[in-house]
């Protein structure tokens, strides 16, 4: 039968972390500290009292104590990721780097959100003289903050992060520079410097250590801008003219369409990648009519990587598609494929990443009230004719019709880059995307 007296020790302990908690509010870290020992004699592994005092040990520079403590919090809650946060800041100051770089990442594989914790993992790794892991893990701190609205400004950063962040962010920039001048450096040590000027001032631009000289407002790449080259919306059919071999062979490639259209399998997939209901919601697409909005495709490359199902689906284009000049850059490109777009879908008004390639279509199925604007400038598809424009002015397509328009899409070089310029680009790119992977 219970008594009363069962219930004295759950009262005490209550009334414990209520004096520490109330104490907390009111600033009182000395009252708090009280309170929370006084728990800790009832309730020796109490999580929150451990933590509170380890932290109030760690200001007053006993790392030891404080060590102590938290390996006895974390024995009694070992999947506790604040736990493992706060062990491996005191062991950063005892000290102890590799133990620190073990709780931190610990900590991390339980609450991969913890950036505060990607940060202090960051200082271990650069004081372990880990250059280009540290400039990895600081990274993906400061975009895990920055998708949260945190690390933006200083007014978005806790005061006492400011300058750990602000010396992350100089640290990644630093590092990357390093990094990007290396792929670069054998180019220049090559063919001189004076042949990848364009190339340095793109990179410079990139990192954000030069504004991008845009000559015309209406162009903005959302990745990396190369200067020094014509801007404008569309480029001359006479700059490509192996785009003859495409045109010739249009009947031979819309008959692989057909085929792909007509299959019972339906090998079509969402450009976007994401059910039409949400890229509505994202402002990728729009209905005219009383369909639903559908931009589909059919691959031959995506990112570079190879659709070899649906190359064999299609011989002759695959194979005609292969003898062209494509931007071929590794988990970049080519992206060729069939762009499906249905009846009533608007692809709503968007910018490319790069200026250092091109946009070409073949159109091979076009019902009328289909059109292309880039620019600002409408252009509408003739079918067999190519027409080759830059993305990274704002554009958008329609097919207001109650048919189905199809296009083949290929990516070509801006011809007014020199073969050296693509070798760097072709580099460079590769390595900025390796980066940027690695710090996510």
């Amino acid at each position: 039968m219970t008594t009363p007296m069962d219930h004295r020790p759950q009262t005490a302990t209550a009334d414990c972390r209520a004096q520490a908690q109330a104490a907390l509010q009111r600033g009182d870290l000395a009252l708090a500290e009280q309170a929370f020992a006084r728990l800790l004699e009832q309730l020796p592994t109490d999580a929150e009292a451990l933590q509170f005092l380890a932290s109030r040990e760690l200001e007053s520079g006993d790392a030891t104590r404080a060590i102590a403590r938290l390996r006895t919090a974390l024995q009694a809650h070992p999947h506790d990721a604040a736990v493992l946060h706060q062990l491996g800041a005191a062991q950063v100051q005892a000290g102890d780097l590799a133990g620190a770089a073990d709780s931190l990442q610990a900590a991390l594989g339980l609450a991969p959100g913890l950036f505060v914790a990607q940060l202090r993992l960051g200082v271990v790794f650069e004081q372990q003289g880990l250059r280009r892991q540290a400039a990895m893990t600081y990274l993906g701190a400061i975009n895990a903050a920055q998708a949260q609205g945190r690390w933006l400004s200083d007014d978005t950063t806790a005061p006492g992060l400011r300058d750990a962040v602000k010396h992350a962010t100089r640290y990644v920039a630093a590092t990357r520079r390093e990094l990007f001048d290396a792929v670069i450096e054998p180019l220049r040590q090559r063919y001189g410097r004076t042949e990848l000027a364009r190339v340095d001032q793109c990179l410079a631009i990139y990192l954000h250590e030069l504004p991008a000289p845009l000559p015309d407002p209406r162009q903005r790449p959302l990745f990396l801008y190369f200067p020094g080259v014509p801007s404008q919306p569309f480029y001359p059919r006479e700059r490509f003219s192996e785009h003859a071999r495409l045109e010739q062979a249009v009947e031979t490639i819309r008959g692989e369409l057909l085929a792909v259209l007509a299959s019972a399998d339906d090998p079509l997939v969402p450009f976007l990648g994401a059910p039409s209901a949400e890229a509505m919601a994202a402002n990728l697409l729009g209905a005219t009519g009383a369909e639903a909005a559908a931009w589909d495709a059919f691959f031959f490359y995506r990112h570079g990587e190879r659709y070899d199902a649906n190359c064999a689906r299609c011989p002759h284009t695959s194979a005609l598609l292969d003898t062209l000049p494509l931007v071929r850059i590794r988990d970049h490109a080519p992206e060729t494929l069939y762009s499906v777009l249905r009846p009533g879908t608007h692809i709503l008004p968007h910018r490319g990443v790069t200026n250092t390639r091109l946009v070409t279509h073949l159109p091979l199925i076009v019902p009328p009230d289909c059109a292309l604007r880039v620019g600002g400038q409408t252009h509408v598809w003739e079918e067999g004719r190519c027409v080759t424009f830059d993305d990274t002015f704002e554009h958008e397509a329609w097919n207001h019709s109650a048919q189905t328009r199809v296009v083949l899409i290929l990516d070509s070089w801006n011809p007014d880059l020199t073969e050296v310029e693509r070798l760097a680009v072709t580099d460079l790119v590769a390595a900025i995307g390796d980066f940027n992977r690695s710090g996510l």
